[in-house]
C-alpha cells in the first residue's frame, strides 16, 4: 500500500515538474536553460532517426529519445520543428513539433505544397523554409519559399517568389544572419542570395559562401561558423569572405572526412563528431566514438575571432556503423 501511494507521489512529482507552468514561471523568471538535442540514423537506414538529449554529468551519457523521421529541423524555445519530414527521397508537406518539455510530438499547419528537399533557419521566431518541388505533371523542380510564424502557428499566407533568384534550391543551404535568410544553392558556379523580408526582396549576395560549407555550420549571436576538412572558419559579412577560427588550442584533430556538426550552445560552439578506434578486449575490429568539445568565442578585433576550447571528452561509444550523426539542436528549457 505504501509503495503504491509512494509511486502516484512519484508520478505527481515528475508531472510538477515537466508541467508547462512550471516552465512558464522559470521563464518569466529567467530561470532558462540551455540543452543540447542530437539527432542521428542508423547507417544502414535512411528513414528512422533517434533523438538524444546531450547531459554534462559524469557517468551519462546520451539518453535514448523519441524517434521520428527528419527533414528540415530547427528549434525555437522549447520546441523542435520537424518541417517535410517524409520517407527517403519522397515529397512530403508534413509538419510536425518536438516539445522538449514532455517529449512528445504534435502536428502543425502543413506546408502549401510537398517538398523534395529542404533547408531551414530561424529568425525573429520565424521559420524560413527553402526547398523544391515538382513542377507539375514534369520531372523538373522548382524552387519553393514558405515563412512559419512560431507564435501564430500559421504559415505566410502570401506568396514569396523565387523567380528572381538564381541556382537550384535542392539540397541548398541555409543561414539567418545580419536580419536576412541567406541561401546558398548547389554547385560552384551558383551565386548565393538573401531574402530582406522588411523589404520583401531578394538579394544577390555572391559566391563567397560556398555551398560545401554548410555541410558543418550553425550560427552564434549573428556569426556563421563553419568546419569544412578539418578547419573552423568564419563567415565575415563585411568583407564577404571566409575567415579562419584562430585559438582552438587542445582541441583534438579529426580527420577530413569526418562527420561533424556544430550548433549554438548558450553562445558558444559545440562540436561533435565521428571517430573509429580499434577496439580492445576480446572484440576485435573498430568501435565508433561520439566526441564533443565546447568552445568559448571572443573576438579581439573586428576580423579576428578565438576559439577557447572550454571541454572535449567522449559521449557515445558504439559499433562501428551503427550511428550517424544527422543534426544537433540548442533546445531552450
Amino acid at each position: 500500500m505504501c509503495e503504491r501511494v509512494l509511486t502516484k507521489r512519484k508520478k505527481s512529482f515528475r508531472c510538477l515538474l515537466a508541467s508547462p507552468e512550471l516552465y512558464k514561471v522559470r521563464s518569466l523568471l529567467g530561470n532558462t536553460e540551455s540543452c543540447l538535442y542530437v539527432c542521428s540514423r542508423f547507417q544502414d537506414r535512411h528513414t528512422n532517426t533517434t533523438w538524444f538529449t546531450l547531459c554534462r554529468k559524469p557517468d551519462q551519457t546520451l539518453t535514448n529519445g523519441t524517434i521520428k523521421k527528419s527533414s528540415g529541423l530547427v528549434a525555437v524555445g522549447s520546441n523542435i520543428y520537424n518541417i517535410a519530414g517524409s520517407s527517403y527521397l519522397e515529397s512530403s508537406s508534413s509538419v510536425s513539433i518536438l516539445d522538449c518539455r514532455s517529449h512528445t510530438w504534435r502536428e502543425a499547419p502543413s506546408l502549401r505544397e510537398g517538398l523534395c528537399s529542404v533547408s531551414s533557419s530561424v529568425l525573429d521566431r520565424k521559420i524560413y523554409v527553402a526547398g523544391s518541388c515538382l513542377d507539375g505533371d514534369s520531372y523538373t523542380y522548382k524552387n519553393s519559399f514558405e515563412v512559419f510564424d512560431t507564435e501564430t502557428q500559421f504559415w505566410d499566407p502570401d506568396t514569396i517568389t523565387c523567380s528572381k533568384t538564381e541556382g537550384d534550391f535542392y539540397g541548398c543551404g541555409t543561414a539567418c544572419i545580419d536580419g536576412e535568410f541567406h541561401v546558398v544553392p548547389v554547385g560552384q558556379k551558383r551565386e548565393a542570395v538573401a531574402y530582406n523580408s522588411k523589404e520583401g526582396r531578394w538579394d544577390m549576395v555572391g559566391q563567397q559562401m560556398d555551398h560545401y560549407k554548410f555541410s558543418a555550420s550553425c550560427e552564434i549571436q549573428n556569426v556563421l561558423y563553419s568546419c569544412t576538412h578539418g578547419v573552423f572558419r568564419w563567415y565575415d559579412t563585411n568583407a564577404m569572405m571566409w575567415r579562419d577560427l584562430k585559438g582552438l588550442v587542445g582541441l583534438p584533430m579529426f580527420g577530413s572526412g569526418a562527420n561533424v556538426k556544430l550548433a549554438d550552445y548558450g553562445g558558444k560552439l559545440t562540436v561533435l563528431w565521428e571517430e573509429e578506434l580499434p577496439s580492445r578486449g576480446p572484440d576485435s575490429g573498430y568501435k565508433k566514438m561520439i566526441r564533443c568539445a565546447e568552445i568559448a568565442l571572443e573576438r579581439r578585433k573586428s576580423c579576428e575571432i578565438w576559439g577557447i576550447v572550454e571541454w572535449f571528452g567522449d559521449v557515445l561509444t558504439e559499433p562501428v556503423g551503427y550511428v550517424v550523426l544527422e543534426k544537433v539542436l540548442d533546445v531552450t528549457l
